[in-house]
């Protein structure tokens, strides 16, 4: 039963208000008040307030009971009693303290010969007043009283037991045959299939049963069915036409069944699953766990979804490069930011039956700026917190061949930090793969490139005996951060596919016109940044070695055409400069070349990098004429880059005659009526079913009806006039 309470205030607000005030005035008049004073509670617990200087207050505990002749409860009282009620306190700030009382008995109604004290007697099981006083010493500050009216719970004798019937769902267990069988043991009114039904019973109602399959009457029987329809009332075709099926055979025939049931699966629930044991792999392929000696994932921090992740498995052949951010209030004590290099050298399996351990070399980083973004890290006062053999970085570098790890190298960065009350740290973890001394790179596909992967460029690496070969790098365009200008923005790589358009801003001030050409090559150096490669790979896994796995990148300058007439400026002036190349775009042309396990299979077959040039001129208008005036003040240009890609027609087709490009009357995909469509299904346009097949049809129906012409009444009527 739930407690009950009622404090009338006009609105939520109005109580928040008037608790606020009693807090406020509480606390100057150094005093105690409850909050309630009188409450009437018809459960076994209640809960109230004690506002003000709640420092030295004790709350004790009595049964009271109003004066016969005066009716009043008497002034509080600091002496406890024993009741059988439980009394605590809970302190929720510097001047409020939640009082909590509760019934110490249990409410189910005594048997009628029971001799257990702990239950009630009657129905009306506690019926008391309570007086709570809160005393400093043995003086009363305080007090609030409780009427406490409450019934004992009533339980049925047999709450283990429902007297309804449980209808499983059909799926796990199989159902009967009477679904308006709802009462166990019981006769069902107007349930003509309930088997707990007497003879005498069903008389009752045997004329109101309930229709339908529910009420376990079948259907009436249609009339297509042949008992249905008598020899007087039936048409013509009747006999050759109904149904001949007996009356168990009805559409609700699947409904009531007795069936294979099969077991029921756990639904998805939000809890945390348990963690299955980790399975080791025989042989590493790209992107399987590693695995430790001990059969466990090999782990290091990482991020996940956005989120930094202390312990995550490390795949073959996948490098990365994160950084975390972590604040500190205090010494790190654990991993990974205080980890021993004996903690570091563990065994690795080497994915060939055999182990590596791995080799920790220890670094002592001198400069902790890169790491420390915080300005508190400079600690001054005396007080300061000095954390020494901070991890700071973790670089890895696995030396692997074919389908094994060779050997690792663990590069371990540490410093010691010293800050007053905190401080951001920020650790960098990174992994490489070298085959050899060539770093493994991923690849964007196998063999061809998919939707979503990086375009993979490439330069021209020429190695000491003249053999060329072809170094990875990646083709970017713009990725503006922060405040957008083109100093802070980073690069992020072309993804295939995926069609885009970005830029970032270049401050420009009076001072840069005048000296044009150092500025057509400032930004013409930064949109050269951008695309460093030469080559640009046909598929997504080319071979470095093979020219044939390679497109060169061709690039040229769109100039404008410009006429007499025409107002552009082609020349510079003292706040203008013409030919700046602000836009760069790439135009990749792919094919699709086949098809592996249905995912089509596209190959890049050119691609080009186009410079529009531009003219940028200094904004004086608008009364604001400051960029004119002063030589330093600048003004925001543009400086743009885009990438589309085109898919390339996999079969264009003979082209089409002139012939069949003017004469429309006779082109069924171009013209509204098909003469050919009319000779339907003898002429090849019908598409509906194989053309021998649909001949063979179409002859056949030629003789019906040459058939049917000549043993019909015209033919008759003609040989009765020719004889």
């Amino acid at each position: 039963m739930a407690n009950v309470v009622d404090i009338l205030f006009p609105s939520f607000n109005s109580r928040v208000f008037c608790v606020l005030l009693f807090i406020s005035w509480a606390h100057t008049q150094n005093i105690v008040v409850f909050q309630p004073s009188y409450l009437t509670t018809t459960g076994p617990t209640v809960t109230a307030l004690l506002l003000g200087n709640t420092s030295d207050i004790s709350l004790n505990l009595r049964t009271v009971s109003p004066n016969n002749k005066t009716g009043s409860i008497g002034s509080p009282s600091c002496v406890a009693e024993v009741t059988q009620w439980v009394l605590t306190r809970e302190q929720v700030g510097k001047t409020a303290v939640r009082v909590h009382l509760r019934l110490d008995k249990n409410l189910r109604l005594c048997g009628e010969n029971e001799t257990d004290t702990d239950c009630c007697s009657k129905p009306l099981c506690v019926l008391e007043t309570l007086q709570v006083s809160a005393c400093v010493g043995n003086t009363p500050q305080a007090s609030m009283l409780i009427q406490a009216k409450i019934h004992a719970l009533l339980v049925p004798a047999n709450a283990g037991s429902d007297n309804k019937t449980v209808i499983p769902n059909q799926v796990y267990q199989t159902l009967g045959s009477c679904p308006c069988d709802l009462t166990f043991r019981a006769c069902d009114v107007r349930c003509c299939c309930d088997k707990d039904c007497s003879v005498e019973e069903l008389k009752l109602f045997v004329s109101h049963c309930l229709p339908g399959p529910f009420g376990g009457q079948v259907s009436p029987a249609p009339d297509y069915q042949c008992s249905v329809q008598s020899s007087e009332n039936s048409p013509d075709w009747f006999p050759f036409l109904c149904v001949n099926s007996p009356a168990e055979n009805n559409p609700y025939l699947g409904l009531f069944y007795q069936g294979d049931t099969i077991a029921s699966k756990p639904g998805p629930s939000f809890q945390r699953p348990d963690m299955s044991a980790p399975v080791p792999v025989n042989v590493y392929v790209q992107g399987s766990p590693i695995f430790t000696s001990k059969d466990q994932y090999f782990t290091i921090p990482q991020k996940v979804l956005g989120r930094c992740v202390n312990s995550a498995p490390v795949a073959f052949l996948n490098n990365f490069n994160v950084k975390c951010v972590t604040l500190l209030h205090s010494c790190p004590t654990g991993p990974p930011l205080q980890t021993l290099p004996t903690d570091l050298r563990i065994k690795v399996k080497n994915g060939q039956g055999g182990d590596v351990t791995v080799d920790v070399i220890d670094e002592v980083a001198t400069d902790l700026g890169q790491f420390i973004s915080s300005t508190d890290a400079v600690a001054s006062s005396d007080e300061q917190l000095v954390c020494g053999n901070v991890t700071l970085a973790l670089d890895y570098k696995f030396y692997w061949k074919g389908n094994g790890i060779t050997s690792i190298t663990l590069t371990q960065t540490v410093g010691t930090i010293a800050f007053n009350s905190s401080v951001a740290l920020t650790t960098r973890y990174s992994v490489e793969f070298l085959n050899g001394e060539f770093v493994s790179e991923p690849n964007s596909g196998n063999p061809g490139y998919q939707v979503g992967r990086p375009v993979i460029g490439g330069i021209v690496d020429t190695l000491g005996n003249n053999t060329g070969t072809i170094q990875r790098t990646s083709i970017n365009f713009w990725k503006p951060v922060s405040n957008g200008l083109c100093s802070t923005a980073e690069k992020t790589q072309i993804l295939f596919g995926e069609n885009s358009t970005s830029g970032c801003l270049l401050p420009v001030s009076q001072q840069n016109m005048t000296q044009c050409n150092l500025l057509r090559e400032t930004v013409a150096s930064l949109q050269a940044a951008l695309i460093t490669a030469t080559y640009v790979a046909k598929s997504g896994n080319p071979d470095p070695l093979t020219m044939t796995d390679w497109v060169n990148i061709s690039s040229y300058i769109y100039i404008p055409v410009v006429t007499q007439n025409s107002s552009t400026a082609m020349e510079d002036t003292t706040s203008s400069c013409y030919g700046i190349q602000s836009h760069q775009h790439i135009h990749v042309w792919s094919l699709i070349t086949g098809m592996v396990d249905g995912i089509p299979q596209r190959d890049i077959r050119a691609l080009q990098v186009s410079y529009s040039l531009s003219s940028w001129a200094l904004d004086c208008g608008g009364g604001d004429i400051s960029r004119c005036v002063d030589p330093l003040e600048t003004q925001l240009f543009p400086i743009t880059s885009s990438v589309t890609f085109t898919d390339i027609p996999i079969n264009t087709g003979l082209p089409k005659t002139r012939f069949q490009i003017n004469f429309t009357e006779y082109d069924c995909d171009r013209n509204d009526v098909c003469w050919p469509e009319l000779a339907f299904p003898i002429t090849k346009y019908y598409t509906g079913e194989p053309y021998s097949q649909s001949l063979a049809k179409g002859l056949i129906l030629v003789f019906f009806f040459i058939t049917a012409s000549i043993l019909g009444t015209p033919w008759r009527q003609i040989r009765q006039a020719w004889n």
